[in-house]
């Protein structure tokens, strides 16, 4: 893979186009995500005259990914639990053309693949209602005005009045975090992993099974594979859990305010799974930029260096490559 890597075009519409970009952006692979309009039949449309349901187009987000790092299987992945399938008439409180859910494909492969899990999730039964996203090729895409993009920084508290107002949080959460979910959850980890990642329990300290290992090699988040710590940011911080300087991919972890037992602490989740991995800290080693990631063995899955490529995380293997260092 070259230095920037491949580039692929992926493109959704799923409403408004402000709610479609968080659910991607700052994932590894991700390039760059731009707000826009396809599928009408007028040039370069504005706005106004989009939402005036006159042009035919619907809002809609294109996505730069490279394919190697982030597939496009894992795109569709994350449209599907962005939307609400069954509704063609636009999502949650956005009705009309302009709002209404597709995937507009690029190539052969896409539209196979996105077909191909339109119908998986119509057969899951887990929507009581046919899916009726359109899969459609992809046309024309024209860049929304400067305001609309990257919405969400401009305007975070817009934003987050908006998003909650919508329904489409509480729509997500309720199709996506079923209790056949946790049960098959509770099936596949350990009780300690379900409880860490999906309650946000804390296991004891130094009775962990990484607190103390020294091998090289990759953490993954336990829930969904994603690569999140390498061991050559792993350190010894006496505090019995593993501690690291850094996540491989900002993009791979996310942070939330955390006020539980009458502390102010900032939760550490991974971005894909939404798994409770642990805390950050500023009390890290300063020469490493001063964070002291605090993360939950049960959270991880750990893959030693040697096993990489059997494991299917090949691309990581230079990270241990002392000749490249």
């Amino acid at each position: 893979m070259s230095e920037q890597g491949q580039k692929e075009l992926a493109t959704f519409a799923g409403g408004c186009f402000w709610c479609m970009v968080t659910p991607f952006e700052e994932l590894p692979g991700i390039l760059g995500i731009v707000s826009g309009y396809t599928g009408g039949h007028v040039e370069n449309p504005t706005y106004e005259q989009v939402c005036s349901e006159t042009t035919g187009h619907a809002e809609a987000v294109q996505i730069a990914f490279d394919p190697e790092v982030f597939p496009y299987a894992k795109l569709l992945d994350i449209y599907w639990q962005s939307v609400d399938p069954t509704d063609a008439g636009g999502q949650f409180f956005d009705r009309g053309e302009s709002y209404r859910p597709a995937i507009f494909y690029h190539n052969e492969s896409q539209r196979q693949q996105a077909e191909a899990t339109k119908q998986a999730l119509q057969e899951s039964g887990r929507f009581d209602r046919p899916i009726v996203v359109a899969v459609e090729p992809a046309g024309v895409f024209y860049p929304a005005e400067e305001y609309h993009q990257d919405y969400h920084k401009k305007n975070p508290l817009r934003y987050k009045m908006y998003r909650k107002g919508s329904g489409r949080d509480a729509f997500l959460k309720e199709h996506w975090r079923t209790d056949k979910d946790k049960a098959e959850l509770k099936d596949r980890l350990t009780p300690i992993q379900y409880e860490v990642t999906q309650n946000s329990a804390t296991e004891p300290p130094f009775r962990n099974e990484f607190w103390d290992n020294h091998r090289e090699g990759l953490y993954v988040d336990i829930v969904s594979g994603t690569p999140l710590f390498s061991s050559r940011d792993k350190y010894d911080s006496g505090c019995g859990w593993p501690s690291f300087t850094r996540p491989i991919d900002e993009g791979s972890v996310k942070e939330e305010e955390d006020f539980s037992h009458n502390m102010f602490r900032t939760e550490v989740r991974s971005r894909e799974a939404d798994s409770h991995l642990g805390h950050v800290f500023n009390d890290g080693p300063p020469e490493e930029g001063g964070l002291r990631y605090c993360i939950n063995s049960a959270a991880l899955r750990f893959i030693p260096a040697e096993d990489l490529e059997k494991e299917g995380y090949g691309r990581y293997a230079r990270l241990f490559d002392r000749s490249s260092s």
